[in-house]
């Protein structure tokens, strides 16, 4: 099959033949149908995640058809349209047991722990309990596009942010992370802030439902303009974007008992940022993480998708060529364009 492969960290990867999937008894074969390409995917390229081992295909933002499936799956047969979470969960572990998949103790990542979706298919472990049914009526376009951005998001705003109606929910970062979050805090009855360093992004945030935009370039207090926009600071706030500076930041404009949720990555040279300790414990702050969304979590965003009420391919910006997708990877630190770049094709 056809599949980006890369052999050296930050070296170009090359669009080439590499050897198919081998269905695993608890696994299937997905024919991978389109795959968004994601700032992650660069994290993993220019060596930033320790699990990936060399060569290496990226991509972890799919949907796909079932074309083979394993000797003991019970829930899938060929043919049939799915996507996934980014973090798949072994279904054996304390967190799994749980209910909590999305940071299992042996956790599958195609794109990371494994080859990825930048490729004509891709191999799935655990398929029964991490496999995600999609609706008729969405598209693979479309259902890619949720892939970690727009899941992780979802489940940022609304299980660990606990957004509510009538709250105002700061969101520092317009990438994908950001634009989803601006999205579905605005359907949930929230009013939102968003902030960026992008005029162009901003201006997309507002169209998505931000009900005021700020360039952080034109401010030299962010803390105090996002404090003086929202009343005294917001009652959520995202760092979507994954900075020392956007997570600070995103504390820090808190309101009192106001709940800051870390959903950008957090790698490299930003892995330990300091933090305004003084005005968490004073103001009592909580401090959340969050990381993807179970497979099990994914009907109730499905329902709110299939009411209208989000409408993720708004977010869609451009569609490429898997060829394509070698230097929309290398280029993917440079924030430029808006929305979800997706490949839908090979060539």
């Amino acid at each position: 099959m056809k599949a980006v492969l890369f052999h050296a960290f930050n070296t170009r990867p090359e669009f080439t033949d590499v050897p198919d999937p081998v269905v695993l008894p608890d696994g299937v074969v997905l024919k991978v149908e389109a795959t968004g390409v994601c700032r992650s995917d660069w994290h993993g390229w220019v060596g930033h995640d320790r699990d990936i081992v060399l060569p290496h295909v990226p991509g972890h933002e799919l949907a796909g058809t079932v074309v083979e499936v394993g000797k003991n799956i019970q829930n899938w047969q060929v043919g049939d349209r799915v996507t996934l979470p980014f973090v798949c969960g072994c279904g054996h572990c304390a967190p799994c047991q749980s209910g909590n998949q999305q940071v299992c103790d042996h956790q599958f990542q195609p794109g990371f722990t494994h080859w990825g979706s930048f490729a004509e298919y891709v191999g799935i472990h655990h398929a029964d309990q991490n496999l995600v049914r999609l609706p008729e009526s969405m598209d693979f376009v479309t259902a890619a596009s949720l892939g970690c951005r727009f899941a992780t998001s979802f489940r940022a705003v609304v299980h660990q942010g606990r957004v509510r109606g009538g709250e105002w929910v700061a969101v520092h970062g317009c990438g994908g992370v950001g634009l989803s979050a601006i999205m579905i805090a605005r359907a949930l009855g929230a009013s939102v802030v968003a902030i960026d360093i992008d005029d162009q992004k901003l201006d997309f945030a507002r169209s998505l439902g931000a009900d005021v935009t700020l360039n952080s370039k034109n401010h030299s207090n962010v803390v105090q303009a996002i404090r003086d926009l929202t009343g005294g600071g917001a009652h959520v706030s995202l760092d979507a974007l994954g900075h020392t500076s956007t997570c600070f930041n995103s504390i820090a404009c808190l309101r009192t008992r106001g709940r800051h949720v870390q959903v950008g990555l957090m790698l490299a040279e930003h892995q330990h940022p300091g933090l305004p300790m003084d005005q968490v414990i004073a103001r009592e702050l909580e401090i959340y993480g969050s990381h993807g969304m179970q497979a099990h979590a994914y009907p109730e965003m499905l329902r709110m998708i299939a009411q209208g009420v989000l409408q993720p391919e708004r977010l869609i910006g451009k569609r490429i060529t898997l060829q394509e997708s070698i230097d929309a990877l290398m280029q993917m630190d440079s924030f430029s364009g808006t929305g979800v770049t997706v490949v839908d094709r090979l060539v």
